[in-house]
């Protein structure tokens, strides 16, 4: 089966997540009667393209995206469109594979914290024109989890966000496919890479800046790194969890927030010189019917699970009602484990196509002067 792709964003991981499809098309063909296709292509700087026949994205690359070196249907390469009205007009002329639930579009942008956008008016837009979303942006789980689930359920397709917390580990899929009739009643989880090595790094002595450079090096921390260090990221990542996992109705801004400084060196050092180690730590739990979270530098006992996580290492302790606490650990984290988490929601999809009918078809008209 031919899933169409409309990629939102052109980064990196959508970059990567394109390489593997390329590198796995005989596999996902042969274990899964899979065959994406990508029809169109946004970028933030660079344009659209977009062709029913399929675009190349090595091509796309090569070309610095330029949009007159693509295979692109011309109307749609020559139009000056925003991103919103790019999706609106790319799942209007996929009518056909949005009607046969094959349309996707795949959300890779960055995270904007101050109110998740535009990635959920990308998901809203999407979800509209018939298309299942797949993205690894934190900002619509983190801010609109609520609304975009309804809105899905609503349009009888998929909202899925594997990739929006800790790359490729299944950790929504895991209480979601795994645990029937189980509550999650909170967590605490190490959730964010950057800070996690900078502390490690601290305790040895290395100062705050040169841990931080290199982690830009690495290509893990951005230039402008403030959303790590300041706990952001790792406050978008719990309030996800919480909405997903705890049904809370939470945002970044309603986690009680501190990040790292580089006044914690000595506090680092001290803790582990006493056999305990320094870590930001993510948790949510209940108070009375309310879910409330924080994100804090934390001095841990040197037997706890979450202290023993060095480098890049994350982890995530659940506790349930049923089954006591589940803990899944992350030993490395980068583009590769992003790119499969989209993946595995495509292959998701894939398997829900299997059991459930078509949508009847809707009547859709293109615009004028339009070709199909």
């Amino acid at each position: 089966m031919t899933l169409d792709l409309i990629l939102i964003g052109f980064g990196n991981v959508a970059r990567r997540f394109a390489a593997l499809l390329r590198d796995r098309r005989d596999q996902l063909a042969r274990d899964h009667d899979l065959a994406p296709r990508i029809v169109g292509i946004a970028t933030r700087r660079h344009g659209c393209a977009f062709s029913l026949r399929g675009l190349d994205a090595d091509a796309f690359v090569a070309s610095g995206a330029r949009r007159s070196s693509v295979d692109a249907d011309r109307a749609s390469a020559d139009a000056d469109l925003s991103t919103i009205d790019f999706i609106r007009d790319a799942t209007l002329r996929c009518a056909a594979s949005a009607a046969e639930r094959r349309l996707v579009v795949v959300e890779t942008t960055t995270l904007d914290i101050d109110n998740g956008e535009p990635a959920i008016s990308h998901v809203r837009a999407a979800l509209e024109g018939g298309a299942h979303v797949v993205t690894a942006n934190k900002g619509p789980t983190a801010f609109a989890y609520g609304a975009l689930s309804r809105a899905a359920d609503a349009a009888q397709r998929r909202f899925l966000f594997e990739g929006a917390v800790m790359d490729g580990i299944p950790i929504f899929n895991l209480a979601r496919e795994t645990l029937p009739a189980v509550e999650v009643i909170g967590f605490r989880g190490v959730v964010n890479t950057t800070t996690n090595y900078m502390l490690a790094a601290m305790e040895e002595g290395q100062p705050f800046d040169e841990a931080l450079v290199e982690m830009q090096a690495m290509g893990v921390a951005e230039a402008d790194a403030s959303l790590d260090v300041d706990g952001w990221d790792a406050a978008a990542k719990t309030a996800a969890l919480a909405n997903v996992l705890m049904h809370a109705e939470l945002t970044p801004h309603l986690v009680e927030r501190t990040g790292i400084t580089r006044n914690l060196m000595s506090r680092a050092i001290e803790a582990r010189h006493s056999g305990r180690r320094l870590k930001l730590v993510a948790r949510a739990g209940f108070e009375g019917a309310h879910v409330t979270a924080r994100v804090a530098p934390e001095e841990l006992p040197g037997d706890d699970l979450l202290a023993g996580l060095d480098g890049q290492h994350n982890a995530l302790i659940l506790h349930t009602d049923l089954l006591g606490e589940i803990a899944i650990v992350q030993r490395g984290s980068g583009l590769v484990q992003t790119a499969y988490a989209l993946l595995s929601d495509l292959i998701t999809i894939r398997k829900d196509l299997r059991s459930e009918p078509a949508t009847p078809p809707r009547r859709r008209r293109a615009p004028k002067g339009r070709s199909r």
